[in-house]
């Protein structure tokens, strides 16, 4: 059953980019109808000059857009500063997927969706990317409470949506900045992907190569060599382990 968006959702901006005009519409519709504020785009110039008009606090953007397409887009508003991307796609091919996410998209919906499912999935980056101060610590699909993890060298602060590693700030997805504060609050530990999936991203079933792509791009920026991976280990057979103690001793 679709979940109404809290206080703290209803009323964020949202950007809708898709050159598809009953796919837009449709989308809009149903966010609208779900209490936010939609923007409506129809090409990549459009979508850019309406992110710098008025920043949403989350894009739905098309990967097949004419002229300039939805992983350029993402490229340039990404480039501009830090903003949630949902990343539409009609193409059933994996690479297309695994390309959105690796130039920043949190998550991406492959055509045809449905579009609850879809304001869903809104709700749930948006609750990421501005969660409330009194965030409970664990729990299925949440990331730790307010308090400040440490470890090799990393600090991260949920409640500040805030991650430096060595003094100086590193620039995360919200999808990334969970994963990150999820293997600090449990280090040492090995997760498969699927609980990884589950407890990072709250949903019970998925497209698993979404938390390889993740996993890969957090090591390009935790990592002091994200080719031979410290701190975020690959444990054969299972999956991931956050590893500060050995990174720590090497």
């Amino acid at each position: 059953m679709e979940q109404p968006p809290t206080a703290g959702e209803a009323g964020a901006r949202v950007l809708v980019v898709d050159d598809d005009p009953t796919v837009a519409e449709i989308v809009t519709g149903y966010l609208d109808r779900a209490g936010y504020v939609v923007d409506r785009a129809g090409d990549g110039p459009d979508a850019l000059a309406r992110a710098a008009a008025h920043r949403p606090d989350l894009v739905v953007l098309d990967l097949m857009l004419p002229g300039m397409d939805g992983l350029e887009v993402c490229r340039r508003m990404r480039g501009q500063g830090p903003v949630p991307v949902i990343m539409l796609t009609a193409r059933g091919d994996e690479d297309d997927r695994i390309l959105g996410l690796e130039v920043g998209a949190d998550d991406y919906v492959t055509k045809p969706f449905s579009p609850r499912e879809l304001v869903l999935r809104v709700g749930s980056v948006l609750r990421r990317a501005r969660p409330p101060a009194d965030v409970p610590a664990g729990g299925s699909g949440s990331v730790p409470g307010s308090g400040v993890l440490r470890a090799a060298g990393l600090t991260v602060d949920p409640g500040a949506r805030r991650a430096v590693k060595n003094g100086a700030e590193l620039a995360l997805t919200v999808r990334e900045f969970d994963l990150l504060a999820f293997f600090l609050a449990h280090p040492g530990r090995a997760f498969t992907r699927e609980e990884l999936m589950r407890e990072v991203w709250g949903w019970d079933f998925g497209d698993l190569s979404t938390v390889t792509v993740h996993v890969r791009r957090l090591r390009g920026k935790v990592e002091d060599d994200p080719a031979r991976p410290r701190l975020v280990r690959t444990v054969w057979g299972v999956g991931y382990r956050f590893d500060p103690t050995t990174a720590e001793g090497e």
